[in-house]
C-alpha cells in the first residue's frame, strides 16, 4: 500500500512538455487534479466486456483521485478498421455510465483524439529518433522478412528480425532514400533495460533486446505502430498512469526504452489481470455475446454489467452484489488489485440484473424511464393484439413493475407468454372451466361481490385473505381448484404469480370483465 502511494504521488505530480502543434492549456492544479488516465482501444472491432472492464477501472481511478478519463482511438491500422466501430465504442461507454472527459466526440485540450489525425507528430518523433541514432531506416523487403520467419520456425526458434539494416552506412541509406526504396523505421533496442515497478505486478524486468529484433515504429505507409504511437500520445496527452491489460506487461520494457531515448519521463504503469471465462479460458470475440451492444440489446442494465465485471475481480474494499458507480468509486482501492485472472460467470448475470432492475423500479425517476421503455416494447411486440389502451397507461405499467420487482431480471420477461395476460385478454374455453368445477358460476358471483365490496386500491395481502374466505363459500370445490379456476379466468395459464397479485395488477374493472366472461362460459357449459 505504501509503495503504491509513493508511486502515485511521484507520477501524479510530474510536469509534461506539450508539443507546439497541440492546443494545450497548462495550469497549476492540485496533485489530485494531475491524475490523467486513458482508454485507448482500436476501432478494428466493437467494444466487448474485456475492453469495458479496462475502461471502467481507468474511469474509477480518475474519479477516485479527482482526475480525468480520456478516450483515445488508435486507428492507425487502417486496413482493419470496422465501419461504425469508432462511434459505437464511445456510444457504448456513455451507455454503460463510463463517459470520457476528453474524446474524439467531446474534444479536449490535447486533441485530436484520433491517432490518424496526429500523423505529423509521430513522423517528427520518428525522425528525431533517427537523427539521434536511436532508430534507423530499414529497407528489407517483405519477401526477406518472410524467409527469416520461415527459417526461424524451421529451426525451432522464435521469429525475430536480425537487425540487418542497423548496420548500413550513412551513404547506403541516403542512396536508397534517393531511389525511393520502400522503407520502415525501426527502433534500436539496447541491452540494459532498467527494472520498473508495476502498480499491480510489482518489480518487472524484461531484457527485450535478447529475445526480440528491433521493432518497427513507423510503417511504410507513414502510419506509426502501436509502440511508437502510444508512447508519443501518452507523453503529449500528459497521461500520469497507464492502466491496461496484463498482456502488455512484457512490452513495457520496450516502451520504457523509447521514453529514455526521447528524454521523456514515463507514466506509472499498472497492468490489470485478464478477464477470463469461469473455466479459465480466454474471453473471445468469436463468442459473439461478449460485445456490449448485445448486452444492451438483450435488456441488460449497464450497472449490472459493471457490477458483475468488478465483482469477479479485485481492487475493492468489499465485494458485494448490487454496487452502483458511486459505491464502486468509494470502495476502490488499487492496492487490493491482485495478479490473479478475474473469472467471469455470465450465468450469474440475470441475478445481477434482477437486483439492479429492482433498484431502478424503486427510484421514481428511473421508474418513469422504465415505464416509457416498456410502453414502447409492448407496442412493438403486440401491435395487433393490444385492444385495451388502458394497459399502456403509465399508472398501470408502474403498478405491474412494482408488483414484479425482485421477480424479473429484465423488462423482456414481461413480454413473454407467461405475462401475456397483463396486456392481452386470455382465451378460455368452457371445456377448461368444466374440467375444474361445476360451480364456476357461483364462484364468479362471489368474486364479483368481493370486487363490489372492495372500493379503492387492492392489496395483495388483503386479497389473499379474502380469497381464502371466499373459497370456503364455494361449496364442494376445494381451495386449490378455486385458485386454478380464477387463475385460468384471469390469465389463461396454469401457473404464474399468485392469484391475488394477478388481481392487483389487473385492477377491479378488468377483474370484473374477465370473471363475467367466466360466468358466461359456465352458463354455456
Amino acid at each position: 500500500m505504501l509503495l503504491w502511494r509513493r508511486l502515485w504521488r511521484r507520477s501524479a505530480g510530474r510536469k509534461r512538455p506539450v508539443g507546439p502543434q497541440l492546443n494545450v492549456t497548462r495550469r497549476c492544479s492540485s496533485v489530485r487534479g494531475e491524475v490523467r488516465v486513458r482508454f485507448a482501444p482500436s476501432p478494428t472491432g466493437f467494444l466487448h466486456l474485456g475492453g469495458l472492464r479496462t475502461a471502467l477501472y481507468n474511469y474509477i481511478f480518475a474519479k477516485k483521485y479527482g482526475g480525468s478519463f480520456i478516450l483515445r482511438l488508435e486507428d492507425t491500422d487502417q486496413s482493419r478498421l470496422v465501419p461504425g466501430a469508432a462511434e459505437s465504442i464511445e456510444d457504448m461507454l456513455e451507455w454503460a455510465g463510463v463517459p470520457p472527459d476528453e474524446s474524439p466526440r467531446r474534444g479536449g485540450p490535447v486533441g485530436p483524439y484520433l491517432q490518424s489525425q496526429r500523423l505529423d507528430l509521430y513522423g517528427r518523433t520518428a525522425r528525431q529518433l533517427v537523427e539521434s541514432d536511436r532508430a534507423y531506416y530499414c529497407f528489407c523487403s517483405s519477401q526477406r522478412l518472410d524467409l527469416l520467419k520461415k527459417e526461424a520456425l524451421r529451426t525451432g526458434q522464435t521469429p525475430r528480425y536480425d537487425n540487418r539494416c542497423r548496420h548500413l552506412q550513412a551513404g547506403q541509406v541516403q542512396e536508397k532514400l534517393a531511389q525511393a526504396v520502400p522503407h520502415v523505421i525501426r527502433f534500436r533496442l539496447d541491452a540494459g533495460v532498467e527494472p520498473f515497478r508495476d502498480l499491480i505486478f510489482g518489480r518487472s524486468h524484461h531484457e527485450v533486446a535478447e529475445v526480440e529484433g528491433d521493432p518497427v515504429v513507423m510503417k511504410a505507409d507513414g502510419f506509426p505502430t502501436y509502440h511508437l504511437a502510444n508512447v508519443v500520445d501518452d507523453h503529449y496527452m500528459r497521461i500520469s498512469h497507464v492502466l491496461r491489460g496484463s498482456e502488455w506487461l512484457i512490452s513495457t520494457s520496450k516502451h520504457l526504452l523509447m521514453y529514455r531515448a526521447l528524454g521523456w519521463q514515463p507514466p506509472t504503469f499498472g497492468h490489470l489481470p485478464l478477464l477470463m471465462n469461469k473455466d479459465g479460458t480466454k474471453l473471445s470475440k468469436r463468442q459473439g455475446d461478449i460485445f456490449i451492444q448485445s448486452f444492451q440489446r438483450d435488456g441488460v442494465l449497464p450497472e449490472a454489467l459493471l457490477d458483475i465485471t468488478t465483482h469477479c475481480g479485485s481492487g475493492f474494499n468489499t465485494n458485494q452484489i448490487g454496487r452502483r458507480m458511486d459505491k464502486l468509486i468509494a470502495e476502490f482501492n488499487p492496492s487490493k488489485i491482485t495478479t490473479h485472472s478475474a473469472l467471469l460467470d455470465l450465468e450469474k448475470l440475470p441475478e445481477f440484473n434482477r437486483i439492479h432492475l429492482r433498484h431502478r423500479i424503486e427510484d421514481e425517476e428511473q421508474c418513469q424511464l422504465l415505464v416509457a421503455d416498456l410502453q414502447g416494447r409492448i407496442q412493438r411486440a403486440r401491435p395487433a393484439e393490444v385492444r385495451d389502451e388502458r394497459v399502456l397507461h403509465a399508472d398501470y405499467i408502474r403498478r405491474v413493475l412494482h408488483l414484479r420487482k425482485g421477480h424479473i431480471s429484465s423488462l423482456k420477461e414481461l413480454l413473454s407468454p407467461a405475462y401475456s395476460y397483463l396486456w392481452v385478454r386470455p382465451s378460455v374455453s368452457s371445456q377448461q372451466v368444466a374440467a375444474l368445477t361445476t360451480e364456476a358460476q357461483h364462484i364468479a358471483s362471489l368474486v364479483l361481490k368481493l370486487m363490489a365490496e372492495r372500493d379503492g386500491e387492492l392489496a395483495v395481502d388483503g386479497l389473499s385473505k379474502d380469497l381464502k374466505a371466499l373459497a370456503k363459500q364455494a361449496g364442494d370445490t376445494k381451495y386449490g381448484d378455486v385458485m386454478k379456476l380464477l387463475r385460468l379466468a384471469l390469465s389463461g395459464l396454469q401457473q404464474g404469480p399468485s392469484v391475488a397479485e394477478m388481481m392487483v395488477s389487473l385492477g377491479p374493472a378488468e377483474i370484473r370483465h374477465r370473471v363475467q366472461k367466466l360466468s358466461l362460459l359456465s352458463e354455456a357449459a
